[in-house]
């Protein structure tokens, strides 16, 4: 296997030409050539850059010289659902020209990098992946990505702050949530837009009272016969028409993770989306989607299914609603597939794994955690030793 995807980074050349300083990719750093690995060279040592969250800029790990990421003037565009049902060649792209793909023989996931990157351990269960990289696989091109903002120290510093307020959390847990064991991964997501009509037929219910008598017995043993406003609700059969339009539904397209504590990590700044260019991957790895676009948009359905479910709720009125058929038709159907960036640690503890994962663009940390054992006997241990002693002290004096 070449040096460059060896695990340790090569050295960097000797220094030469321009001196350390900021400039422009358009005349600084320079992709590789058509007949090369594609690498964003660093113009004052030759070394890789790396996508810095720090600046949102290339920045050489080395020599720590910035290159500005040229703006494409490119747009975050929506594609039509239809049209990418069957997705033609033309539609399907490499997200780099040298990306590499590794399975990880644990979990299967699909791991996507570029470069001097490695596969190293897989970021969804930590199992070293020993699988040799391949070529990667064609793929509906990302229309957007939102690039890395909070860095691997920022992150680390919210997991310990997480970690810091668990209960009972086994040693393992701090060990295994450092910065090297912490990947920066961009996961993928899909969003859908549609316009939606619903018909449905329901039934809505109007309270009135009548008035109740009974009896009962008084604290002197009498029987007294007394009157109570009692709730009824009368039922009317009716059917009408909503209609909504959906804008952005997201739904992740990995099941690596768990989706509630993907859906956790909202929000997601989606306006500060950027077109996708390879830049942004420099330095991180990707995941392959492993929701497709169709199953997405069933997904899609269903989160789009609660809201004109409350629409309806509300268009039945009343006091109370019965609805017994909902018959939605959708149009103007459109998609992207986008880039959220995560940084993941996943570890294994007594052979169950464990994944923290942190928005990387808000800090915000989910995750799964361990109960230690130990801590927990010995907590009971020292709640028993307590209430031993308070009944020595005032137990037996009474």
């Amino acid at each position: 296997m070449p040096n460059e995807y060896s695990a340790v980074p090569p050295l960097p050349p000797a220094q030469s030409g321009p001196a350390v300083g900021q400039s422009g990719m358009q005349s600084g750093a320079s992709p590789a050539s058509d007949t090369g690995p594609r690498r964003y060279r660093c113009p004052g040592c030759g070394a890789s850059l790396e996508y810095n969250p720090v600046g949102g800029v290339l920045k050489c790990p080395y020599c720590g010289r910035t290159e500005v990421i040229p703006d494409s003037g490119a747009s975050v565009d929506e594609r039509s659902y239809e049209a990418y049902l069957q997705p033609s060649a033309a539609q399907m792209s490499l997200l780099a020209a040298n990306a590499l793909e590794v399975t990880c023989q644990g979990c299967g996931a699909k791991t996507v990098f570029e470069p001097p990157e490695v596969a190293g351990r897989c970021p969804f269960c930590g199992v070293p992946i020993v699988a040799q990289p391949i070529t990667a696989d064609p793929l509906v091109t990302p229309s957007g990505v939102l690039p890395f903002h909070v860095s691997q120290q920022q992150a680390q510093t919210s997991i310990r702050t997480w970690i810091s307020r668990l209960w009972f959390a086994p040693n393992a847990l701090k060990e295994q949530a450092q910065p090297t064991a912490m990947q920066g991964v961009y996961l993928p997501f899909w969003t859908y837009d549609s316009q939606t009509t619903s018909f449905y037929r329901g039934e809505r219910g109007e309270h009135y009272y009548e008035t109740e008598t009974y009896t009962e017995t008084d604290s002197n043993g009498k029987q007294v016969t007394k009157t109570r406003q009692v709730q009824k609700t009368r039922w009317y059969p009716c059917s009408g028409r909503v209609a909504r339009w959906f804008d952005d539904v997201l739904i992740a397209a990995t099941t690596s993770l768990q989706r509630n504590r993907l859906d956790a990590l909202d929000p997601w700044d989606l306006p500060a989306l950027k077109p996708y260019t390879p830049e942004f991957l420099a330095g991180f790895k990707a995941q392959r989607y492993q929701v497709s676009l169709q199953d997405g948009f069933t997904l899609a359905k269903d989160v789009m299914g609660q809201q004109i479910r409350t629409d309806v709720t509300h268009d039945i009125g009343g006091d109370e609603q019965r609805i017994h058929d909902i018959q939605t038709s959708y149009s103007g159907v459109s998609f992207k597939h986008i880039l959220l960036p995560v940084w993941l640690s996943a570890y294994r503890y007594q052979n169950k794994v464990f994944q923290v994962m942190v928005n990387a663009r808000t800090g915000e940390v989910q995750g799964d955690r361990p109960y230690s054992a130990w801590k927990i006997f010995f907590a009971v241990l020292l709640v028993a030793a307590v209430l031993f002693g308070l009944y020595l002290a005032f137990g037996q004096g009474h």
